[in-house]
């Protein structure tokens, strides 16, 4: 079995590349991204001087992760807002680029309403640009702390449903330090028993169509030294079968007020592997990802992704014959039609637990999930 091997020593972490931040050259502010279509073949930044090109980004999964496009959105309405673009245009085509990641419009709206705060308090664009800035450093502040506190909460839980360590953890997509502030949110878990020796085994489903499992979990578990071993995600059953998955832990990219979960694609088929084979089924999110206004699965807008993601495998780095950098390689004959959603939905009675930097609501239901929302409210306020 071709996979990685935990490194320990001296080994140290590599300087890394953060997933965003803002930046002021004399030509005027920016958004810099670390540009994850390029990865694991190299690191290469994109450079968004505008909220159309930040869209854009975020429509191509430049920048992705529920948490990371809460920030990227707020960043952008600053960006908008600096250079003296309309604001309200660039808000709404940032809340618009996703449907599917609550995320996104909460940070968007954010730094929207300091913005619009300040400016009718003031009238002056310049101190409302300032507000519109600092709410959305402010965001990305907290959702680096929320990561924190989530990963002892998720590691105090793995504990307490698995004593004495040795954890093999299967995980899907990619939720680390790509998709967050800080050091993401259900990889931030297993990075935190791989600190203290408690993690056996991270299984990465490899996510398709786009591979964000093997592309993007890989790297960020390679440059942790962690265990790990890439899977393709029709093999998990297989796993479960073999009783070589102690739990799974995966993100979301909206929870609604029952508890259903909308994230990456294939998560749905985990939980009900999960479930037939009584292995706790996790997920990990900040308070930000539960949508109270979203009542229950069957509401949560999925988003359809273009075809050519499965009828074509994207070649973004390296030349090949028969397809341009940035194209793709067919793999279906031409003219089939594909059936691409970004997402599925997990019901609540799926889910052992959800764990956020509030604590952790199991059993699942809208009477738990309301009360620690709540208990979020009163300590922002």
């Amino acid at each position: 079995m071709a996979d990685q091997y935990a490194r320990t020593g001296d080994d140290t972490r590599p300087t890394e590349t953060p997933a965003i931040r803002w930046e002021e050259p004399p030509e005027g502010p920016v958004v810099v991204l670390l540009d994850q279509t390029r990865l694991p073949a190299e690191e290469v930044e994109l450079v968004c001087t505008d909220a159309s090109v930040l869209v854009e980004a975020i429509r191509s999964l430049a920048v992705r992760g529920a948490p990371l496009l809460g920030i990227a959105g707020a960043y952008g309405v600053a960006l908008a807002a600096a250079r003296g673009f309309a604001v309200e245009e660039a808000a709404e085509a940032l809340a618009g680029a996703r449907p599917t990641a609550v995320n996104l419009s909460v940070g968007v709206r954010r730094a929207q309403g300091a913005y619009r705060d300040e400016l009718g308090r003031t009238g002056d664009q310049k101190l409302a640009a300032g507000a519109a800035l600092a709410a959305a450093r402010a965001l990305h502040r907290e959702d680096a702390e929320a990561s924190a506190r989530m990963a002892g909460h998720g590691l105090a839980l793995l504990d307490e449903l698995l004593p004495g360590g040795g954890h093999r953890v299967l995980t899907h997509c990619n939720t680390g330090a790509l998709v967050s502030g800080g050091e993401g949110t259900a990889f931030a878990v297993a990075l935190a028993a791989h600190r203290v020796g408690r993690l056996r085994r991270l299984w990465v489903d490899e996510t398709r169509p786009l591979l964000q499992g093997a592309r993007l979990t890989a790297y960020e578990a390679a440059r942790n030294g962690m265990a790990y071993t890439l899977l393709t995600d029709n093999a998990a059953g297989s796993l479960f079968a073999a009783g070589e998955v102690d739990a799974v832990l995966v993100g979301a990219d909206r929870i609604a007020a029952d508890g259903s979960v909308a994230n990456k694609v294939g998560t749905y088929p985990l939980a009900v592997l999960a479930r037939y084979h009584h292995v706790p089924f996790i997920v990990v999110a900040p308070v930000t990802t539960v949508d109270p206004d979203t009542p229950d699965g069957a509401s949560i807008e999925v988003e359809q992704r273009a075809g050519h993601e499965v009828t074509e495998i994207t070649a973004p780095q390296v030349p090949v014959a028969g397809a341009e950098a940035g194209g793709g390689i067919p793999v279906a004959p031409l003219g089939t039609q594909a059936y691409n959603p970004a997402f599925d939905v997990t019901p609540p009675e799926l889910v052992t637990a959800i764990v956020t930097e509030e604590g952790v609501v199991s059993p699942v239901t809208a009477g738990a999930l309301a009360e620690l929302c709540g208990r979020s409210r009163q300590v922002t306020i």
